[in-house]
């Protein structure tokens, strides 16, 4: 049956192979034409590729940290007997209101402001004030710095 097949398309098979074989030689011309002429531009490229390789892991291992950081959590006890007393001179130095201390103090509960606001029944705009405030008399740009900065001042326990 193949036999038969191969008969009747002869031609184009024959012609279909040569082709076949023509073109893998002129690739095969092609490439060494192309090592030969560019033989040096290869090489060329061979070496950028090497050193550009070597520059970028040298890069990354030299600009590795050689410090470990090591993050040591440890639990605090503070006696709940003693009644704390905010420190008035640095509550007047800094010369926050009695209504903004309240919101310092329910910041560091972490309460938001419309919380606070309907604890203080007073409006959502107005506890903004009193915030942008005490930031501004802290010399501070965030909730956080600011609880934070009144705990190391002695304003809030």
């Amino acid at each position: 049956m193949y036999l038969k097949l191969f008969n009747r398309h002869k031609q184009s098979i024959l012609y279909g192979a040569s082709l076949a074989l023509l073109l893998v030689l002129l690739k095969w011309l092609e490439f060494k034409l192309i090592i030969i002429d560019h033989s040096f531009e290869l090489y060329v490229g061979a070496i950028a590729l090497f050193f550009t390789t070597l520059g970028i892991w040298l890069a990354l291992k030299l600009t590795k940290p050689k410090i470990e950081t090591l993050v040591v959590e440890k639990a605090i006890y503070r006696s709940s007997s003693t009644e704390f007393t905010a420190n008035q001179t640095e509550i007047d130095r800094l010369n926050l209101s009695t209504r903004e201390v309240e919101v310092l103090t329910h910041m560091a509960q972490g309460l938001s402001n419309q919380e606070i606001a309907e604890k203080l029944f007073v409006s959502l705009n107005t506890i903004k004030t009193h915030s942008s405030k005490i930031f501004e008399k802290m010399e501070v740009k965030r909730r956080t710095q600011a609880v934070e900065l009144a705990q190391r001042l002695g304003i809030l326990p």
